[in-house]
């Protein structure tokens, strides 16, 4: 593939950051613009490498950019898309990295009229508890997936050349739509990201919460890691998809209700039973990840 002469980075954060480093150590980008509402941020990206030079605007990281990525929080998308709408040249790939897809599609509808032919809803499944430009790296993405959401408007061209992008640095790809793509994602990440939050605010609210987390070991590390995930990102995604992630709820809830039914009523068979249908479910999972993840 042809390197893009600029890529017209908007938010310079982990994410954002990563993809730059990305495009940058395959040789698939000349220059980067970057626009961070910080002044900092922007700096760091630039002392870091991440960015070649700083815009003033949002507006500023598109003339001239042939490829540009939207990696703010959802919530911000809609402005994002009201700043570049006039500046955006007819012919650029324009991907994002949200993590809902559908608000994302129905603003850039409402904004552009229809979305852009050339504009590819992403959403890479990457990322870490820590958020920043600090954080970024060159590798996030390898060996990672990404989900295609295009809407009824995107060009076959720009599907295949965001396959293209996603692929070059590593990543493997699977296309769906936005609602699914809000379904699956509400099940496997959201309401994961919720319960962990959940459970660790049950945790901090008790008087001995102290005592209780000193005493914690390698399995409550492993269900709790996702809670030291950004709250300005969490916010936006669980508000973004509250329907699909309540319904997600909805299950656990009558799912935890017969664990408790089973522990109340001493019924140890059934409590054997439930615990043996979710460990042989997991079983299966990780033996087969792969498999499964291409399905998704």
């Amino acid at each position: 593939m042809k390197p893009f002469k600029q890529l017209g980075l908007i938010g310079c954060g982990l994410m954002g950051g990563s993809f730059a480093l990305a495009l940058k150590r395959a040789k698939m980008v000349e220059r980067v613009v970057g626009y961070s509402k910080s002044s900092r941020t922007a700096e760091q990206a630039k002392r870091m490498g991440v960015i070649d030079d700083a815009a003033a605007s949002v507006l500023q990281t598109v003339p001239g950019a042939d490829l540009v990525l939207i990696a703010v929080p959802v919530a911000a998308t809609a402005d994002v898309f009201k700043a570049i709408q006039f500046g955006l040249h007819a012919d650029a790939l324009v991907l994002d990295v949200g993590s809902t897809k559908q608000n994302v599609i129905d603003v850039a509808q409402k904004i552009f009229g229809a979305a852009p032919p050339n504009f590819v809803p992403s959403h890479p499944i990457a990322g870490k508890e820590r958020a920043g430009v600090e954080a970024a790296q060159a590798d996030l993405y390898a060996g990672k997936r990404v989900i295609l959401t295009p809407t009824e408007h995107t060009h076959a061209s720009a599907i295949a050349l965001a396959t293209e992008v996603w692929q070059g640095i590593g990543m493997q790809v699977s296309t769906m739509s936005a609602e699914c793509h809000d379904q699956v994602l509400a099940a496997v990440s959201h309401l994961p990201h919720l319960t962990a939050f959940s459970y660790m605010h049950s945790i901090a609210e008790q008087s001995n919460a102290a005592q209780l987390l000193a005493m914690a070991g390698p399995g409550f590390k492993d269900f709790t890691r996702i809670a030291a995930s950004s709250p300005d990102v969490w916010v936006d995604i669980l508000l973004a998809n509250r329907e699909e992630v309540l319904q997600q709820s909805r299950h656990m809830l009558t799912s935890l209700a017969r664990f408790e039914d089973a522990m109340r009523s001493n019924n140890t068979d059934a409590l054997r039973q439930l615990i043996t249908s979710a460990s042989k479910v997991r079983g299966s999972w990780t033996l087969n990840q792969t498999e499964l993840a291409s399905d998704v």
